[in-house]
């Protein structure tokens, strides 16, 4: 007798085969969904946003990569103005400025327009897309890349300002020093290793462009502080003349004004013998009056020296306020009747 299958039989099996097919595609599919989310989350927002020109500028400005400019891009980043900024930044100490912040996988900025604070909205956007970067690494990525940033502030950590600013993350985002190093490093330090600047060479052109800017604008406010802490420093050491010349001052006038008392005394009471002695003794009161004059002309003098310097002193703490403010998105502009 011939063996013979039901006719049905070879389509199911052709059935089930292509139901299996599709099921391990549909596995592979979501385990390099799973995998890559992050990728195609950033693809997708990537496509789907169109930057300001602002925001274009920014990116060209800072000589972001390819690679950069697709982080900062999928970040969504936006260039705000005082209220939008302050509802999307959260001022974690009062008397801080903050100029950007990354927040839910999005970039914000904070719109600087004195001339003189020129590539700070670069290095901020350089900066918040780092942050963006360091998310995105694999855990052994990251490790390697905390290794060399903390060798990197070895080099930073006696230097005030980085330290003041790295004990300020430590009270306001306990666990993020290195996240922030990565961020600070990459955008404010000129000479790294090379292991370091390879991984930051992913996301810049040319991130000396970026480190430039930094330079640029951060020596308007030094400028500023070291000029005011030079006046600062001759205004106490005129201060300290001022008060030892005038407590010289007021007791060599003291003692004389004792002696003349005498001498007239004396002259009036017949003292003197003679016409010569009398005028040798008040010769020499009139030398150290003569004296005593000049010593109040050098007092006027300091004081004068004084309240020039001071005047600009004052010019130079204005200068310095202002600057501040300007990137103070806290101070509210004035209210409009």
């Amino acid at each position: 007798m011939e063996s013979t299958l039901p006719p049905n039989s070879q389509p199911k099996r052709h059935s089930s085969l292509g139901s299996l097919i599709v099921l391990v595609l549909l596995i592979v599919a979501s385990l390099l969904l799973w995998a890559n989310h992050q990728y195609f989350v950033d693809t997708i927002n990537f496509w789907r946003y169109q930057p300001t020109s602002d925001v274009s500028a920014i990116a060209s400005k800072a000589n972001l990569s390819d690679s950069g400019r697709f982080i900062f891009y999928a970040s969504e980043p936006a260039v705000d103005e005082k209220a939008a900024f302050n509802q999307e930044c959260e001022r974690k100490e009062s008397g801080t400025a903050i100029l950007g912040c990354y927040v839910n996988q999005r970039i914000f900025l904070y719109n600087v327009t004195d001339t003189r604070l020129d590539g700070i909205e670069e290095v901020t956007a350089a900066h918040e897309m780092l942050h963006a970067v360091y998310e995105r690494m694999s855990q052994s990525d990251r490790s390697s890349v905390n290794t060399l940033v903390e060798a990197e502030y070895q080099k930073l950590k006696s230097n005030p300002e980085y330290a003041e600013r790295m004990a300020f993350y430590d009270r306001t985002e306990p666990g993020e020093r290195d996240n922030e190093l990565h961020s600070i490093i990459g955008t404010e330090v000129a000479s790294i290793s090379p292991e370091l600047e390879a991984h930051y060479d992913k996301y810049f052109n040319k991130r000396s462009d970026v480190v430039g800017f930094y330079a640029s604008y951060n020596s308007a406010f030094t400028s500023l502080a070291n000029q005011a802490k030079a006046i600062s420093t001759k205004l106490d050491s005129i201060n300290i003349q001022i008060k030892s010349t005038s407590d010289k001052y007021n007791a060599d006038v003291k003692t004389l004004n004792t002696d003349i008392s005498d001498f007239n005394g004396r002259a009036a009471g017949g003292s003197f013998t003679s016409q010569a002695q009398f005028n040798a003794q008040r010769d020499t009161l009139v030398t150290r009056a003569n004296t005593i004059s000049s010593e109040r002309d050098t007092i006027n003098g300091l004081i004068d020296q004084y309240n020039t310097l001071r005047g600009q002193y004052n010019d130079i703490v204005t200068q310095s306020n202002a600057l501040y403010n300007s990137i103070d998105s806290s101070l509210a502009p004035a209210p409009k009747v």
